[in-house]
């Protein structure tokens, strides 16, 4: 067994688990804030332009949560479960069957987003010039979306053998760059052409190829824990069936959040554009949160799995409560303090009065409530490296039915943006408390099992448990 994969097994918790969160924290917090940083530039284009940011961004976020979270999520458990089973050979087969999902699924995007976004973001609220910028930047952006898909699965190879840093150093080096490169697009500086809302776009797809390049290299380097071949293999089905067994489950949780946020928009366009940006520019400040739970939900999932591949049930566990706790801390932190001082988040973006007021409001009453989703969704990657999200994804569901089932009744009876923001905040409460109850009482990891004497060396054969 590689020194990678023991320290995971064997290294002191809260020391392993605080080294690899930390360059994953900033991976994910940097990743999102590429899209904020768009927003800010691009909020220097009217209230217009910013209104078809806001409108395209969930959709955005909605492939890359099901891109990083789900499927990703799914290969970096198998690698994570393979590795700490000891079958290193079938982990380097991982890194092949990845980057077929990853490619497929990509075109999938492309083809579904680019004929129905204009059509959805009407849905949304979009009208005039915030549906047309929508539309021009999402077609850029969705046109490129087998990058987003690469990078995301590539890096969940490199996540499960336990490397948090890699991803860090990449993500980081690509923000740098394309802090001036977004702008210079934008607005046509130095040599660049003026191309306005689109120019972020060929920014965000720039970006993603070069990171995919870099992953890429790396892997099939032989530099890293696995060895994956340097041409294609002959894939089978089991290794890929593997992957979407998670994947697939832990997408649709994921998609959740994304699709809540999508409704919202909806429920909150009625107001009018103004009201859509200001939604949508606190809702970002959700989003963030999502990268920040990631970048600790995903060293735990690597724990788990790999403690779980290797029978250490214990161990499993106390990561996942460890991280959970934390998760929760530290969201609880962030959502009081902008519920606190909403306007420190909100005058980032715009002075729009109205935009101003709904944004307010959205963080005043659901910020308080932020806690509850950083938890609930800390132990949804615990019970994904365990190969088990049954219960996460009933939790998730729950929210958005709390959610969009609360902000119907609130738009029916007139009581305004303010009962449907109440409604958004039982839902995060709700997934909270579900995943809560689930793992305190054993129902998430099945804690008890004993593990699988011996697993087929040409298969990957999932933990005791695990729902197979």
């Amino acid at each position: 067994m590689d020194m990678r994969t023991r320290r995971l097994l064997e290294a002191p918790l809260v020391p392993t688990l605080a080294r690899m969160a930390v360059p994953n924290i900033v991976v994910m917090v940097v990743q999102t804030s590429i899209g904020l940083i768009e927003t800010y530039f691009v909020a220097g284009l009217g209230t217009d332009a910013l209104a078809g940011m806001a409108l395209v961004f969930p959709v955005v976020m909605l492939v890359q949560m099901f891109s990083a979270g789900g499927i990703g999520g799914g290969i970096q458990s198998a690698v994570s479960r393979t590795l700490g089973a000891g079958r290193q050979a079938e982990a380097g087969l991982l890194a092949w069957h990845a980057v077929a999902l990853a490619l497929a699924l990509g075109i999938l995007t492309s083809f579904v987003a680019l004929p129905l976004g204009p059509a959805l973001y009407a849905l949304m609220g979009g009208t005039g010039g915030s549906l047309q910028a929508a539309t021009a930047y999402a077609t850029v952006v969705f046109g490129a979306a087998v990058l987003i898909w690469l990078f995301n699965a590539l890096s969940a190879v490199i996540r499960g053998t336990g490397n948090m840093a890699l991803p860090a150093i990449v993500t980081c080096i690509g923000a740098v760059v394309l802090i001036p490169l977004s702008p210079a697009l934008i607005f046509g500086w130095g040599p660049f052409p003026a191309l306005g809302v689109v120019g972020g776009g060929v920014a965000f797809a720039a970006y993603y190829a070069a990171g995919s390049a870099v992953f890429a290299a790396y892997l099939w380097s032989g530099r890293g824990v696995l060895r994956p071949s340097r041409r294609p293999p002959r894939l089978t089905w089991g290794p890929s069936r593997e992957i979407l067994r998670i994947g697939l489950l832990s997408g649709i949780a994921s998609m959740t959040s994304n699709v809540t946020v999508i409704a919202a928009t909806g429920f909150v366009g009625t107001a009018g554009p103004a009201a859509v940006a200001g939604y949508g520019t606190g809702a970002r400040l959700e989003y963030l949160l999502v990268p920040l739970v990631f970048g600790l939900g995903s060293p735990i999932a690597a724990i788990v799995g790999t403690a779980l591949g290797a029978g250490n049930h214990a161990r499993a566990r106390q990561a996942a409560l460890t991280g959970a706790v934390t998760a929760g801390v530290l969201t609880e932190a962030i959502g009081l303090a902008a519920a606190l001082y909403p306007t420190g988040w909100l005058a980032l973006f715009g002075g729009d009065p109205a935009m101003l007021a709904t944004g307010s409001s959205y963080l005043r009453l659901v910020g308080p409530f932020y806690g509850f989703f950083g938890f609930g969704l800390a132990l949804y990657f615990a019970a994904q490296g365990a190969g088990r999200v049954g219960w996460p994804l009933v939790a998730s569901l729950l929210r958005m039915a709390v959610a969009l089932g609360g902000a119907w009744i609130a738009s029916v009876l007139g009581l305004g943006v303010s009962g449907m923001f109440i409604a958004l905040s039982a839902g995060f409460a709700t997934m909270g408390i579900v995943n809560a109850v689930a793992f305190v009482t054993g129902r998430m990891f099945l804690i008890g099992i004993p593990p699988a004497v011996s697993a087929p060396p040409a298969s990957l054969a999932p933990v005791a448990g695990s729902g197979r």
